[in-house]
């Protein structure tokens, strides 16, 4: 089966992440970049599939020049070839806006079987990507999944809620997000980070994809920040001295706190 995986170059969570002042768009510069860690299980599952199933599998992601080393740690974990969506008209995307370039790039892959996502990226955190993205192709939807089966033509998989476990099926081709339960990501070999070096990566534009430049970046946005402050340092707190009557004084502030 043929499984394309859309893959995304983050700020390190454990960085400071900041707003640009220029247009308060995410400063990508101020923070070593990384293959987001949901996209990390996402490339594990399509090749737990492959190994199960054969085919290929094609990553793609769109973002600037350096995304190609999130792009390489996923070849080096085992993808076969990958398409890089690069242009700077890109810059300042909605997720309406990221979804419908996916979309395009998707449709330059023949015969795709399963599109696999995570279910959200750790710096916009909008989750809203895979089921828009479903929408535009046409496609079945099978999301937020902690287990994936493939049966013949018919894809599988569990939902975990706060109720309980959803069993969920879709016939293919689909589009699934996966959640942080499904794998643990395997750690590239030597000989796959000597092998991605030879991997395939077509780098495409917008124009390459049909779309006009209008629609997408931050002129094609149907959202926009105006204004952003940091966040405010933390107080040093309320210190209450107990000298018996420590319980009437918490319960006092709680109440001027409208907490109970």
């Amino acid at each position: 089966m043929n499984i394309v995986v859309l893959v995304k170059q983050v700020p390190d969570t454990w960085s400071e992440r900041k707003l640009t002042d220029a247009d308060h768009t995410l400063d990508r510069e101020s923070a070593d970049a990384v293959l987001d860690e949901i996209n990390e299980r996402a490339v594990e599952e399509a090749l737990q599939l492959q190994e199960a199933h054969g085919g290929e599998v094609t990553v793609i992601a769109m973002g600037p020049d350096r995304a190609t080393d999130a792009i390489r740690k996923a070849l080096s974990m085992g993808a076969d070839k990958a398409i890089h969506v690069s242009d700077e008209a890109l810059h300042g995307s909605d997720v309406l806006a990221t979804a419908k370039v996916l979309a395009k790039a998707i449709g330059t892959v023949e015969n795709v079987d399963l599109v696999i996502a995570g279910n959200e990226a750790t710096d916009g955190r909008a989750g809203a990507v895979p089921a828009i993205l479903a929408e535009l192709l046409g496609l079945p939807q099978v999301t937020q999944l902690r287990k994936v089966t493939v049966e013949g033509t018919t894809i599988k998989g569990e939902r975990e809620t706060d109720e309980g476990v959803a069993f969920l099926e879709a016939s293919l081709p689909a589009v699934v997000s996966v959640t942080e339960k499904i794998n643990e990501p395997r750690y590239p070999s030597f000989k796959g980070i000597m092998a991605a070096k030879k991997k395939p990566v077509s780098t495409v534009t917008v124009a390459d994809l049909g779309i006009d430049a209008s629609e997408v970046g931050l002129s094609g946005a149907y959202t926009q920040v105006l204004e952003a402050a940091p966040k405010p340092p933390r107080s040093a707190g309320q210190r209450v001295e107990d000298g018996g009557d420590g319980g009437a004084k918490i319960a006092e502030f709680l109440v001027g706190q409208k907490l109970i």
